[in-house]
């Protein structure tokens, strides 16, 4: 074995071993505020477990919002990959759902047959996540602007068009026959939703898992065992020196944000079609951020993506059912969440100096 195999092999390794102890570090806060705010820790614990995997709905409820996260988390590797940073995932996802709902209830959706009755909905929500995506592309390959900004810019944009759809009777909200009726979409036709693996619908674990799977491996063979995965290296290495070899620069940033945005479509189609039924205000309830985590404790691996993603998933199950059972806040999930981050940016900067002195 060469010395950059030896160097690649020891890099991947601390790679791997930053992120599981950015994990640890935050459980161990997050277990010492809950025994700080005393709630017995042991209380808290069983409460958190029979969330997450306490029973068949419970780990297929987990697994179904792991997918929604990895889809966004798969969005910012690939972004990542070309040295491009997407923050839009929140934003993506509620164009997603938007876009969803609207074909499945007023498209023609529901007048076809199974799978396309599924499926249209979930190509119009992968169209309109790449192309809130490609905005943030074209600015980027334009003008220069910042796709950190643009991106999360265009996420608060896009959340104000979800609160607009859902509280309008003239777009997406539900004919109000009181003053009590939730500013909400009416529920998809049950032809448009995602189909269960099994047959016990206490189980609701949905076909997305398949896609999302399907996804992921494409995904890696993509950046790591072809040419264009190699081209996008190469522009996230140096975007001069790919310039001056012929790469085409503007389009394959646009075309990289546009493949990270659909993604981020497709997760919004899976909440909708897979999960919520019916699109709401806090639809996209954070999931969009929380992917973002998942995207940067995986250190551009799919199979990081995914690992994380399920950690998230479960994390989410369990901090709802902390809070119902436990009385334990559920932003203690979002205290952790932003110990990872905090963590993980201590960690590369503090690596990054010690490179550098030596």
């Amino acid at each position: 074995m060469n010395k950059a195999a030896v160097f690649s092999a020891l890099k991947g390794r601390s790679a791997i071993g930053i992120s599981v102890a950015a994990v640890l570090f935050a459980f161990v806060c997050g277990a010492l505020l809950v025994v700080a705010i005393g709630v017995p820790l042991g209380d808290a614990l069983a409460a958190f477990a029979e969330g997450a995997w306490g029973s068949p709905y419970a780990v297929a409820a987990s697994v179904n919002r792991a997918l929604a996260l990895g889809l966004v988390g798969l969005g910012f590797v690939f972004a990542n990959r070309a040295n491009l940073t997407n923050v839009g995932g929140e934003g993506q996802i509620a164009m997603g759902g938007i876009a969803a709902t609207a074909v499945a209830l007023y498209g023609g959706a529901s007048l076809l047959p199974a799978p396309l009755s599924f499926v249209l909905p979930m190509l119009a929500a992968v169209l309109a996540g790449g192309a809130w995506g490609g905005i943030a592309g074209v600015l980027k390959a334009k003008v220069g602007t910042n796709e950190v900004i643009s991106s999360l810019l265009l996420s608060f944009v896009a959340v104000w068009l979800l609160y607009w759809s859902v509280q309008s009777v003239a777009l997406l909200r539900q004919p109000m026959s009181t003053t009590a009726t939730l500013p909400e979409s009416k529920e998809i036709p049950d032809i448009t939703k995602l189909p269960l693996l099994g047959s016990d619908a206490s189980t609701p674990l949905h076909v997305g898992l398949v896609l999302a799977l399907v996804l992921a491996l494409v995904v890696f063979v993509v950046l790591d065992k072809t040419a264009f995965g190699l081209r996008l290296r190469a522009l996230g290495l140096n975007a001069v020196a790919a310039r001056r070899a012929g790469m085409p620069i503007q389009s394959s940033i646009v075309l990289v944000l546009f493949v990270a945005g659909a993604m981020g479509g497709l997760a919004g189609a899976f909440m909708l079609q897979g999960e919520q039924y019916s699109l709401k205000a806090r639809f996209s309830s954070g999931y969009g951020f929380d992917g973002l985590v998942v995207g940067l404790l995986a250190r551009g691996s799919v199979m990081g993506v995914m690992a994380s993603a399920l950690l998230f998933g479960f994390l989410r199950s369990g901090g709802i059912n902390m809070e119902m059972a436990a009385s334990v806040p559920s932003a203690l999930v979002l205290v952790i969440q932003g110990l990872i981050i905090l963590t993980l940016a201590g960690a590369a900067y503090w690596m990054h100096a010690r490179q550098g002195t030596r």
